[in-house]
């Protein structure tokens, strides 16, 4: 076919219809397109309808009790693909296309408009997928998280089939291709290939980091091993130290060195330039001998543990600690567990970045808890007794599927580009593994039941705890645009915790939100009110400030023992009781 090309120049670009036989063609091949994703759609309602069989009012009544309803959604679907149709065949005079269209990066390059078949391409796809999210709400007679369920699924398969995402309907794909003699195509067949072979999409460079030189490289010695963690102590930089240490716990689900990555975005650098003796748990990565590891045993085996040894080691009376995501979570049950034993005292403060303890409103995570989830998970397990850390890799991209999967679909597979190398996407694709007892019990403990919440639902070492008991200061940070903890969640901390309690809001999301050093500049974070009705009452009565949290928390940390030490001695990693059995990061965190 011949063409103008879609940059103006002299060679056409080799999919633009230029006569009437090429446009009929064309617009036959885009309304089977349409009739095609209309039928995904719609037998979707129906498996959905097919769900609800037992419930007391199932979906198949309601799609009939209310016709009017499901009639006026589909001559809105009609409305809207006339005035498609008449963008594109009379585009002078065609009511110019919804705003919101334009910030789709996916459609971003010029040529998705400049080209009239791929212009149409994009704005039927746009169009039908709207209708088919817009068609979820109007199914009656589902309840909540069903509906959840169904958009969730829907919206996943809308991305999945965007006309980005496959060759011969990405015109930026068909251009590199020729530009590049089919190279950009070779290349990116080596990449899906090599990610096939090791069950994991690639995300950066993998050869662009080494842990210890360029990434998790702050000086410090691991002091402490047992078989569930290593415990790394740093280096002090500043001649005295505050007397109380920082014991920091990451989730177990991903590698400490988020808070690593390097000297400019490292929490554990500035820390210790904060004048703060710092300790890290690195958990180790399942594997057989983790097998029946439970609760009791990361909050007492573990973070307890750790406590304990920082306590005798440098001879305090308390720590501070920080509790990220899941070890948010269990940091809380040890202060209930501390509260109910008479041992409260061993924690000074307690910090949660973006950590839930009540699960009713968590968000798109809940989504995956179901009996066929938990069911695939223990497949999934085996005889292994621990879950592969891409499962769960997989199931946070999810959640960003467009961002975390489709994008990198695009430019790895289809583009060949290569990978840029990147210190976060590192650490995001470093999987860890889980032990299946204890994650299983996770999920549906906390997820599905909400049990923490519920006083004495929960024990630790037979011990029943209530988190209303805990009355150690608390600073509870959320990330405004969280998707695995969403804000709305993290802040029901605030509803059980009896003792003095910060919230901070900070924003962008659960890395981005943590990871957001001073000398960034980057985003904001919001406080407010000690007390508060709601997150909504919160944020209405909020004070925003531009750039990091960080210097907001060591202020808040320095109210809670502001006693100075030397940083000799026990202070430095090594020279106290606790020898030194290699530099960090240590071999636990190379585990796979």
């Amino acid at each position: 076919m011949a063409g103008q090309s879609a940059n103006g120049g002299d060679n056409a670009f080799p999919f633009a219809p230029a006569n009437l036989a090429d446009m009929q063609h064309w617009t036959g091949v885009i309304g089977r397109l349409q009739q095609m994703m209309l039928e995904h759609a719609a037998g979707a309602m129906d498996a959905a309808a097919q769900a609800g069989e037992a419930m007391a009012h199932p979906p198949q009544a309601a799609l009939l009790a209310d016709p009017a309803r499901i009639g006026g959604a589909q001559a809105d679907f009609w409305n809207d693909n006339l005035r498609l149709w008449q963008r594109f065949l009379a585009p002078a005079g065609a009511a110019p296309e919804p705003s919101q269209a334009d910030k789709d990066r996916r459609f971003a390059a010029a040529i998705w408009r400049d080209n009239p078949l791929f212009d149409l391409i994009r704005q039927s796809y746009l169009l039908i997928a709207d209708h088919m999210l817009k068609g979820v709400d109007t199914l009656d007679g589902l309840e909540p998280r069903q509906r959840d369920q169904l958009r969730f699924a829907t919206q996943a398969f809308v991305d999945a089939v965007s006309p980005s995402n496959f060759a011969f309907t990405n015109p930026q794909v068909i251009e590199k291709a020729i530009e590049t003699n089919g190279a950009s195509l070779m290349k990116g067949l080596e990449h899906m290939l090599a990610d096939l072979e090791k069950g994991q999409l690639t995300h950066t460079d993998p050869n662009a980091f080494e842990l210890g030189r360029n990434i998790a490289a702050t000086p410090g010695k691991v002091v402490h091993e047992t078989p569930l963690y290593q415990l790394i102590q740093y280096m002090p930089t500043t001649g005295k130290v505050l007397e109380t240490p920082l014991i920091i716990f990451p989730p177990w689900i991903n590698r400490f060195y988020i808070l690593d990555l390097n000297p400019e975005k490292s929490f554990v650098r500035w820390a210790v330039e904060q004048g703060l003796s710092v300790f890290v748990v690195s958990w180790k990565s399942a594997d057989e001998s983790l097998a029946g590891t439970t609760m009791d045993d990361y909050v007492l085996k573990g973070m307890l543990d750790a406590i304990d040894t920082v306590r005798a080691a440098l001879d305090v009376e308390s720590v501070h600690a920080i509790g990220y995501c899941v070890a948010g979570t269990n940091l809380a049950a040890l202060l209930a567990y501390l509260a109910a034993t008479d041992a409260a005292g061993k924690v000074a403060s307690a910090t949660f970045f973006t950590a839930q303890v009540d699960f009713s409103r968590a968000g798109d995570l809940n989504l995956f808890v179901d009996d066929g989830q938990l069911e695939l998970i223990g497949q999934l397990a085996g005889d292994k007794g621990y879950l592969d850390g891409r499962f769960m890799a997989l199931t946070f991209n999810l959640l960003r599927g467009r961002d975390l999967i489709w994008s990198y679909v695009v430019n790895n597979y289809l583009l060949g580009q290569e990978y840029p190398p990147f210190d976060l996407l590192y650490w995001n694709g470093d999987t860890t593994n889980l032990p299946y007892a204890w994650h299983r019990a996770y999920l549906e403990d906390l997820y599905r039941d909400n049990k923490l919440v519920r006083p004495g639902a929960i024990t630790v070492g037979g011990v029943p705890i209530d988190l209303t008991t805990v009355t150690t200061p608390a600073y509870v940070q959320a990330g405004r645009e969280d998707h695995i903890a969403p804000p709305a969640s993290v802040w029901k901390i605030t509803e059980h915790f009896a003792g003095p309690l910060r919230f901070v809001l900070a924003g962008s999301g659960h890395i981005a939100g943590v990871v957001n050093p001073p000398s960034s500049g980057k985003y904001q974070y919001w406080t407010g009110p000690a007390k508060a009705a709601s997150l909504d009452d919160f944020l209405a009565a909020a004070t925003e400030t531009k750039g990091s949290w960080w210097p907001d928390w060591i202020a808040w940390l320095r109210a809670f023992g502001t006693g100075e030490v030397p940083a000799k001695g026990a202070r430095i990693p090594g020279k106290g009781r606790l020898k030194a059995i290699e530099d960090a990061p240590g071999r636990y965190v190379r585990m796979r």
